[in-house]
């Protein structure tokens, strides 16, 4: 058989499990907004609220790994946020952040949400946008998968693809989503242009804790031992962090970080500092990693809040590109578990974490998106190969060979 033919074979094979992972999402999300609707619909009523596809975000299922829980000795959990009307966990972000900015004045129906994205964000405003009855202005880095600038359209809203520059540059995403906000602003008046600003907004942050974090604790209670998961932002991991602390003040919260980030330093050094720009060999902005939508290179006010509170993180886990391809691919082999980049990342931190307790403990973590975001890239072994990258054989479910033995789980030393 010819490279060509074989790869053509597997397009159409990942493809085709794409679409049933997608309908069986589809699903699922079907059933849980039917059942909330029936249990609710009188409340709703009272209330005053619309029974539309908003009402459908949150009460994600929350799974067992069962082969990375067979393989630490540990219950590995995955809350599945993919299975948001959205397609992420950023749903419940762009949920909140609309919905505030409307009580408060700062949007008005009609007006434009605007905001700067690597692009699961953006999704989820422009489906939040269209249920609420505002406009949505997306700008988003021109080397993002097509398929969430594809998406984002297909809400009717307007996508602008930049190139990737420093967040200091006039042209980076964010500052370009900001100045749009702006400029409608002073063309219509206050409420006409709205900068969500996922990245400093604190809304983001209490989506988290009175929604991610409270359903997470519902369902593991204090039996949870830890969780982890990547930043990019900040509001998850804050958020969903402070939530389980005020419950349960012996869970352990810690960083994961994609290779490029300096997060990990920051946490565990006290210094926000990357090998990369050090060694000067960083192949790309804003850092060096085929992952999309962790990682970060400066402090937000989102992932400042748990720098300012003693203690609230216990650790951080450094994940490497190869290690993340690699879990995504056994997840998927071994689980049917289908997930993007950051969810990979995720698992592979889970994994460490579990490692580092022992055997009989509890590890959280979140599976962000699906890998049908990722098709033509972190799902491409052709992009993958691009940059360095094979697949590496995933077939034992027994073992976990891909994982850099090296590598541990370093205590925060950030206060």
């Amino acid at each position: 058989m010819t490279s060509s033919t074989s790869d053509a074979r597997a397009v159409t094979i990942l493809t085709t499990f794409a679409v049933v992972a997608a309908s069986a999402a589809v699903v699922v999300v079907a059933l849980r907004a039917r059942e909330s609707s029936r249990a609710n619909s009188s409340a709703r009523h009272e209330r005053g609220e619309r029974a539309d596809v908003l009402r459908a975000i949150g009460n994600t299922p929350l799974v067992r790994v069962e082969s990375l829980s067979a393989i630490t000795r540990c219950d590995v959990y995955a809350k599945c946020e993919f299975l948001n009307p959205g397609g992420s966990v950023k749903d419940r972000v762009a949920r909140r952040i609309v919905e505030e900015a409307l009580e408060s004045g700062e949007l008005v129906e009609g007006g434009v949400v605007c905001e700067g994205t690597a692009g699961s964000t953006g999704v989820s405003l422009a489906m939040v946008c269209r249920a609420l009855g505002v406009e949505c202005f997306v700008a988003m880095p021109d080397d993002a998968a097509m398929e969430k600038s594809a998406l984002v359209e297909a809400y009717g809203a307007r996508v602008v693809r930049v190139r990737p520059v420093s967040i200091a540059h006039r042209d980076h995403f964010v500052n370009v989503a900001r100045r749009k906000a702006e400029s409608a602003r002073a063309s219509h008046g206050a409420g006409a242009g709205f900068f969500a600003d996922q990245f400093e907004n604190l809304a983001n942050y209490r989506a988290h804790k009175e929604g991610t974090g409270v359903e997470i604790y519902d369902e593991l209670g204090d039996a949870l031992d830890a969780f982890v998961c990547a930043c990019g932002t900040g509001g998850t991991l804050a958020g969903v962090g402070a939530a389980l602390l005020e419950k349960n003040p012996a869970v352990k919260i810690f960083l994961a970080d994609p290779q490029g980030s300096g997060l990990f330093n920051r946490v565990v050094r006290g210094v926000m500092y990357t090998q990369e720009e050090a060694e000067g060999k960083r192949l790309k902005n804003p850092f060096d990693t085929v992952t999309e939508g962790v990682g970060i290179n400066r402090i937000t006010e989102n992932f400042k809040i748990m720098l300012e509170r003693s203690n609230m993180l216990a650790g951080a886990i450094k994940v490497s590109d190869v290690e993340a391809v690699a879990m995504s691919r056994f997840v998927a082999k071994h689980d049917g578990l289908f997930i993007g980049s950051s969810s990979a990342v995720n698992l592979v931190a889970a994994v460490r974490v579990a490692q580092s307790l022992g055997p009989g403990h509890r590890v959280c973590t979140i599976a962000c998106d699906s890998g049908l975001r990722h098709m033509t890239k972190f799902w491409s072994n052709e992009y993958l190969a691009a940059h360095g990258l094979t697949p590496r054989d995933v077939e034992c479910g027994e073992r976990l060979d891909f994982l850099d033995r090296d590598v541990q789980v370093t205590p925060a030393r950030c206060y």
